[in-house]
């Protein structure tokens, strides 16, 4: 189990920014979008030899080439920060990044998210690496399944691993700490690597923050990306690094997968929509009366999307972008 370095870039106190896929692909959406945007060369990667299973075998002139696996990736780049109000005539002021990329997270069981051991040596390879080039902050990216209309901006959930980094999340236009979120009693999780990585972090010595762009409870279990989240998560991200970054390619792809989803959700059974057209008016979390949904009533909904995902798969009719 290893690590290998292609190069050595010199880098001074980078970021780190990782993700791995989840619902709606968000944060890896987000944070791929960011490293081809700055031009991120790749460095390093994981051998994959104790985490995965090949994903297939190439066979040339009748001989075993070799294992294609699933990768994961670490790149760098240095960008130019935005310039503080008051520095007017102070030299262009630099960042260094680390991106991590993670095309699959390393399950120990039944479920698509990394759990166990082999999660655990994943998340600490990971930042062996960061401490390595002297990071000092780490940030992950995700999924935050919320009762919102799939019209309305996605809010951005953070979760700080340091007590002391909760003033400076709050700061951010369209955020809200996970614990501050109505109905959730101060509490809060976050499934697979995000999470973990959180607070491995912690114990290694990093700060770390985890963003979150909402997704809408019906289309959790969509077989298409969610862009307009990932929109969110890379505006705030972009204030959390002072830098600038050009949004339009991540507006062309959630207007692509907006007309998939009002198709869908033309379809959807009159009685279910209905309930689903209350969630236009629930407010930062916080539902008007005309924006309640029961428990039931959730379960009730996801009962017929899910049927409508499965005809639309069986059919060829619902299928990724």
């Amino acid at each position: 189990m290893a690590t290998r370095l292609h190069k050595e870039p010199r880098l001074e106190e980078p970021d780190l920014i990782a993700s791995w896929p989840g619902i709606g692909n968000i944060g890896l959406i987000a944070v791929d979008t960011l490293k081809e945007m700055v031009g991120a060369e790749e460095f390093a990667e994981i051998d994959p030899w104790d985490f995965f299973y090949p994903r297939s075998v190439s066979i040339r002139k009748g001989i075993l080439e070799e294992l294609q696996f699933t990768r994961s990736r670490f790149y760098f780049q240095t960008v130019a920060r935005l310039p503080r109000r008051s520095s007017r005539g102070e030299p262009v002021r630099r960042k260094d990044l680390i991106f991590f990329v993670g095309e699959e997270q390393p399950g120990g069981g039944a479920t698509t998210y990394a759990e166990g051991g082999k999660a655990y040596q994943m998340a600490n390879l990971v930042l062996d690496v960061a401490l390595r080039f002297g990071c000092r902050r780490v940030y992950t990216s995700g999924a935050a399944v919320a009762p919102i209309h799939h019209t309305m901006k996605p809010r951005v959930w953070a979760v700080p691993n340091r007590e002391y980094l909760v003033d400076e999340v709050r700061q951010y236009d369209n955020t809200v700490l996970m614990s501050d979120i109505e109905g959730r009693g101060g509490q809060g999780t976050i499934t697979g690597l995000n999470g973990l990585l959180l607070g491995v972090a912690k114990k290694r010595g990093l700060e770390a923050i985890c963003v979150m762009g909402e997704v809408p409870i019906y289309l959790q279990r969509s077989p298409w990306p969610y862009p307009k989240a990932s929109k969110s998560v890379l505006e705030v991200l972009s204030k959390m690094l002072e830098i600038q970054v050009d949004l339009g390619k991540l507006d062309e792809l959630a207007e692509a997968v907006d007309r998939r989803i009002e198709d869908f959700y033309a379809r959807i059974p009159a009685e279910a929509r209905e309930e689903l057209e209350k969630l236009k008016y629930v407010t930062y979390g916080k539902p008007t009366e005309a924006g309640a949904i029961t428990e039931e009533d959730k379960r009730r909904i996801m009962e017929h999307i899910d049927e409508l995902f499965k005809k639309g798969g069986e059919e060829g009719g619902e299928k990724p972008l």
